[in-house]
Parts: structure tokens; sequence; C-alpha cells
């Protein structure tokens, strides 16, 4: 099987073009590297890091410090695919990246795009302790 184009490009190549698609929606960068790094766990440089090395797709997610737990919580539809249905780890780690981006320039408040367990059953959250 061969792997996606997508996998090989450069993280960098795209970023700019979700900064862009915020930004015409009055959204700022520095929420776009918010809702990145609230994903993928890396820290602001870490994430300039990646940019200025030129990080591809796979290596960009490969090397996140700690992928985000509640990831799993994003649902919805990006490019006509549930991102929920996806089976292929690393190509639902971008849809969901894409799906955050988006309901980011759609306006969506910060605090429900970076989900939270009691956001998916409208309850507290419990200790576990």
């Amino acid at each position: 099987m061969t792997a996606h184009r997508i996998y090989s490009m450069p993280f960098a190549k795209v970023y700019p073009l979700y900064v862009q698609k915020a930004e015409r929606k009055g959204r700022t960068q520095a929420e776009v590297d918010q809702v990145i790094r609230w994903l993928t766990g890396y820290s602001q440089s870490g994430l300039e890091q990646q940019l200025a090395r030129g990080a591809d797709f796979a290596t960009f997610f490969a090397e996140a410090p700690a992928l985000n737990p509640d990831a799993r919580l994003i649902t919805g539809v990006v490019c006509g695919v549930r991102v929920e249905t996806i089976g292929d780890p690393l190509m639902q780690q971008i849809r969901w990246l894409d799906k955050l981006v988006d309901e980011l320039a759609k306006g969506k408040a910060i605090e429900k795009i970076l989900r939270r367990p009691e956001q998916a059953t409208g309850g507290a959250r419990r200790s576990t302790r």
C-alpha cells in the first residue's frame, strides 16, 4: 500500500494555509498555534523548530511530545470523511488538526475547540484517585 502524499509534505508548507484560513475569519496565528499545541503537546518553541526544519507531516506527528488524549473527542466531517472513523492513525491525526482549524475558522469558542471529557458527557470530570 502506498503512503498518502500528505505524509511526506512539509508541515511548514501547510501551516501558512491554516493561519490564512483562520485569519480570513478574524482569528489569529496565536490561536492556530494554540490548537496545534493542544493536539500535539509541542511547546511554542518546539512547534517553531518543526516549522524551521521543514519536518513532513509524518515526522511532525511522530515527534509530537504527547498527543492529547482528549483528541479522541474530536468528531465530525473533514473532506467528506468522518474523522472518528478513520482507520489510519496518522491520517486521523492530520484530519483532527484540519477539523480543529476548521472549527477555529468557523468562529467556535476556543474553550469548545480544546475538548475535555466533561464536554462530551455533559457532566463534571470524575477523579480517578
